[in-house]
C-alpha cells in the first residue's frame, strides 16, 4: 500500500542539538510504520546556537531530505559582539538592569525588525522552491513546527497558493511565551505578532500544541481543531555501571535568566550548613547553557564549592547524566506563561529510572505528568518548607541506599505511540 507523503518543514534539523530537533527526528524516525512517508525541508546553511553531530547517526537513510540556503541576521551581528549575538540567539537573554547598550539595541532589533523572529527572510524563498516541488511530487501534506514561528509562515503562502493540507505545530506558544517581554516590542510589533498568530491559527487545517494549557489558550483564538501530542522519550542503548557515589543533583538544559530558583539556593545552603552528612557529599551538576545571573545567585548563597557547571554535552552523554545521577532537577519560571511549558527532557526524565524534583507554577502540565507518573515529586515557589523536608527525605534514602523511583504509565508517551497519534491525524486530514 501507498504511503501517503508529508513534507515536514522544519529549521532545527541535525547536527542542530537540544530538544527541539529531537520531536521531529524522532517523529520522522517512526512515521513510514504507520504508512506515512516524510519529507524533510531545511536550511542549508543555518547558524545553529547549539549542535550535536551524534543525532546526525539517528536521520534514517532513506528519507528525502531538501535544504535550501538561509540569510540569517546573527553573522552581521556577530560583527559588533561575537558572544553577545550567540546568547541571544540561543535564548540567553540577560536581566534589563545588566544589559549592555549593545544587547538592550541587538533585542530592540530583533524584536521590531524581525517579525516574527530572525529567520523570516526563508520564508519567501521557501515558498517558491517549495510550491514547485509540491506540484512535481505530488505533495498531499505538509507541516510546519515552529518556533521559529515564521516557518508557520511558510505554511501559511503555501496553503493559500496551493491548496495543501496543512498542519501546523507548536512546540511553544506564539505570543504569551515567557522571551516575548524581553524583546522591547513596540505597540505595533506587538500587534502584528497578533495579527500573523491568527492567521496561522485560522488557516491551517490542523493545530499540533505540546501542552493542554497552549490547547486552552489556542481554543479562545480559532475554532479550528487542536491536539496535545507532547513530546516523549525513545529507546536507547546507553549504559552506565550505577549511581554516582555523592548525592548528585542534576540539571540537563538551559538555565536562562529568568529560570533562576532562589528558593531552592536557599534550601541547599541551609541544609549544607545545618546537616554535614549533607554537605560532605551534596553536588549540584548544571549540563547546559547557564547564565551568569544563575551561577551568580548559586555563588551568593554559598553553594560554590558544590557547583559543577558541565556545560552543554551531546544528547547520549546528557542520558548518562541522568541515569547516574541520584535526583534529576527541573526548573522552570515562577509565571502563568510558563504553565504550557513541557521541557522535551522531561520525558527522558520519566524513564531514567532517578526521582525527579520539580519546581515550578502551580498547576502546570508537567505537575500532572510528574504526578501521574509517580516519577517525582512537583513544588511551586512558595513552598520552602515542603520543598526542604523533601530534600532531606530523599538524601535519607540516599543514606539507607533506597532512593529509587517506581514509574507507572509511561507507555503513552513513547515515541512510537506518539507518532501513531500524529500518523492518525495525518491520514484523517486526507479523509
Amino acid at each position: 500500500m501507498s504511503k501517503t507523503k508529508t513534507l515536514i518543514i522544519t529549521y532545527y534539523w541535525p547536527p542542530a542539538g537540544g530538544p527541539g530537533v529531537q520531536r521531529w527526528l524522532k517523529f520522522v524516525k517512526y512515521l513510514p510504520e504507520f504508512g506515512v512517508e516524510p519529507i524533510v525541508y531545511c536550511p542549508e546553511n543555518p547558524n545553529y546556537p547549539i549542535r550535536d553531530e551524534s543525532l546526525v547517526n539517528e536521520i534514517p537513510e532513506q528519507l528525502t531530505l531538501l535544504k535550501q540556503p538561509i540569510r540569517e541576521p546573527y553573522g552581521l551581528a556577530s560583527v559588533f559582539s561575537k558572544g553577545k549575538s550567540k546568547k541571544i540567539s540561543s535564548g540567553v537573554i540577560p536581566k534589563a538592569k545588566k544589559q549592555s547598550l549593545i544587547e538592550k539595541a541587538m533585542l530592540y532589533i530583533r524584536g521590531n525588525y524581525f517579525i516574527p523572529d530572525a529567520r523570516k527572510n526563508w520564508i519567501k524563498p521557501s515558498v517558491e522552491f517549495l510550491l514547485d516541488y509540491i506540484k512535481e511530487h505530488q505533495i498531499e501534506t505538509i507541516i510546519t513546527t515552529g518556533p521559529p514561528h515564521s516557518l508557520h509562515l511558510i505554511g501559511l503562502q503555501l496553503k493559500a497558493r496551493c491548496g495543501v493540507k496543512w498542519l501546523a505545530d507548536f512546540r511553544d506558544p506564539w505570543t504569551t511565551i515567557g522571551y516575548h517581554k524581553d524583546l522591547k516590542l513596540t505597540a505595533a510589533s506587538k500587534a502584528k505578532h497578533l495579527e500573523l498568530e491568527q492567521a496561522v491559527l485560522n488557516s491551517a487545517d490542523e493545530i499540533i500544541v505540546t501542552s493542554h494549557h497552549t490547547k486552552n489558550e489556542f481554543q479562545t483564538k480559532t475554532q479550528q481543531p487542536i491536539t496535545v501530542i507532547t513530546n516523549g522519550y525513545d529507546t536507547h542503548n546507553v549504559r552506565v555501571e550505577g549511581k554516582d557515589k555523592q548525592f548528585t543533583l542534576s540539571h540537563i538544559g538551559s538555565l536562562l535568566s529568568e529560570r533562576n530558583p532562589v528558593v531552592l539556593w536557599e534550601v541547599l545552603s541551609e541544609l549544607i550548613q545545618e546537616n554535614k552528612a549533607f554537605s560532605d557529599v551534596f553536588k549540584l551538576q548544571l549540563i547546559g547553557v547557564v547564565s551568569d545571573d544563575v551561577i551568580d545567585s548559586i555563588h551568593h548563597n554559598g553553594l560554590k564549592n558544590h557547583v559543577d557547571v558541565v556545560g552543554y554535552v551531546s544528547h547520549d552523554k546528557a542520558i548518562q547524566f541522568q541515569m547516574k545521577s541520584q535526583l534529576l532537577l527541573l526548573i522552570e519560571i515562577d509565571s502563568e506563561d510558563t504553565k504550557a511549558i513541557i521541557a522535551g527532557k522531561v520525558f527522558e526524565y520519566l524513564i531514567s529510572e532517578t526521582p525527579i524534583l520539580a519546581l515550578g507554577p502551580k498547576d502546570a502540565d508537567v505537575e500532572r505528568i510528574i504526578t501521574s507518573t509517580n516519577t517525582g515529586c512537583y513544588f511551586n515557589y512558595q513552598q520552602k518548607a515542603e520543598l526542604k523536608s523533601q530534600l532531606l527525605s530523599y538524601f535519607e534514602a540516599f543514606q539507607n541506599n533506597d532512593l529509587k523511583v517506581n514509574a507507572i504509565g509511561l507507555q503513552p508517551y513513547s515515541r512510537k505511540a506518539l507518532t501513531e497519534k500524529l500518523a492518525k491525524l495525518i491520514k484523517h486530514m486526507q479523509s
